[in-house]
């Protein structure tokens, strides 16, 4: 049998597998798996559930798995499933562990439990990141279901990493592993992270920008909402900072077309609670803003730069302002346009798709910026209709069986 009939199979195989694809995806939402910082359970639970399905492969599963005692059982999971021949593996990387709900009044359906609207699959965590390992799974199976029917041997390998941890760090995931088992990858393994995209399919992330989190922390006077006159309102003065926070943008202004947008960002966000009740002047005002920076400024430049805006309010409003990076991650090299696992989900974007897929770069934040790191080049890909983190999150039915396809059709023709 030649590659291009394996994948043939494979694919007719996929599409079977659509309601069995649906089935896990419940399980997997059914688990709420927020991390400890977000004042969740952590990913265990979703873990066990995943693992109960790898067990049915013909896989090599293990745990690589971080201690950490603010969860029940004190271990964030890192689950590894893999062939154990020789040579390249096609790696296919997702994440157990989801962010919050959110404002709970803005979602139609309970968030933890997946709700089928025609080819939508509501719930938190459907698209971000149960969708990679509904798609790993699945590409696992049908590779294994084509060698049993006829016989078919790839001439890669293939891989999955199911990894906690990635919404706040991943400190206890895919860095945890790395640091443990840095011969599991070689710089001829595809390595296949499905996390991003865009709606048509086509997107093959290649480069993202760096990350940083400022936290602003705006200290005043507080006194009786009456008398504003012998206070210090820090709440006001935060108001201020935020509008002058927009300088950033004007000061950090480079635009790179190979990212969408093609600029750097400056957002505020959270926004701590202040006093409790109305009739008081707040003395103390806490924000935070999410930087998403072009590679070619470096995040300390971005952080001087706050911190003189932030000088120049509180000279201004008679104010103490403390600025603080809560989290910052430099972006790392691009993986090349040219890189083996770059064309190998072109061709296969062109033989399920038909239409052409293009290299390009993401404001977010993925595990890829550790492998590229330690010179692993990965591709960052999958369909996706953009709701991650949003209420009503959603997946599509159709991006899943086609998808694995995909997936299916490098494991099959071997990059």
């Amino acid at each position: 049998m030649t590659p291009q009939q394996a994948f043939g199979t494979a694919a007719d195989l996929i599409e079977g597998y659509a309601p069995e694809m649906v089935r896990l995806q419940r399980e997997l939402v059914a688990q709420n798996a927020v991390g400890p910082v977000n004042h969740g359970p952590g990913e265990q639970a979703k873990g066990a559930v995943y693992q109960s399905w790898l067990e049915g492969l013909d896989l090599h599963l293990e745990h690589e798995d971080a201690p950490d005692d603010r969860v029940e059982g004190g271990k964030r999971p890192n689950i590894l499933a893999y062939t154990r021949e020789q040579g390249p593996r096609l790696w296919i990387i997702g994440h157990l562990d989801v962010v919050p709900p959110g404002e709970m009044g803005l979602w139609y359906t309970d968030p933890f439990t997946l709700t089928e609207d025609g080819d939508r699959l509501f719930g938190r965590g459907t698209s971000d990141d149960h969708q990679a390992l509904v798609m790993g799974y699945f590409a696992a199976k049908a590779r294994q279901e084509v060698k049993e029917k006829t016989g078919f041997v790839s001439r890669v390998g293939l891989g999955i990493m199911a990894v906690s941890d990635e919404e706040t760090g991943s400190a206890m995931g895919l860095q945890y592993v790395l640091k443990r088992r840095p011969e599991l990858f070689s710089a001829q393994d595809l390595i296949v992270i499905p996390d991003a995209g865009n709606a048509a399919g086509t997107l093959i992330e290649v480069a993202e920008k760096s990350m940083l989190w400022l936290k602003f922390r705006v200290i005043g006077r507080q006194v009786h909402a009456s008398r504003p006159h012998i206070g210090k309102n820090a709440l006001s003065g935060g108001a201020r900072l935020i509008i002058a926070l927009e300088e950033l943008a004007r000061e950090f202004d480079y635009e790179d077309p190979l990212f969408n947008p093609p600029y750097s960002t400056f957002p505020p966000t959270k926004k701590e609670p202040n006093v409790p009740n109305v009739n008081t002047i707040p003395g103390e005002d806490v924000f935070y803003l999410d930087c998403r920076v072009l590679p070619r400024y470096p995040l300390d430049q971005v952080i001087g730069a706050a911190r003189r805006i932030a000088s120049q309010v509180a000279a201004q409003q008679d104010l103490e302002i403390r600025v603080e990076p809560v989290y910052r991650k430099e972006s790392a090299p691009g993986t090349s346009p040219q890189a083996p696992v770059v064309k190998a989900l072109q061709a296969g974007v062109e033989a399920v798709r038909g239409r052409p897929a293009q290299p390009g770069g993401i404001g977010g934040g993925t595990v890829a910026v550790f492998l590229r790191r330690l010179g692993l080049p990965a591709a960052v890909w999958m369909g996706d209709p953009d709701t991650a983190h949003q209420p009503n999150e959603y997946c599509l039915l159709s991006d899943l069986v086609a998808d694995t396809k995909v997936l299916a059709h490098i494991s099959m023709m071997g990059g």
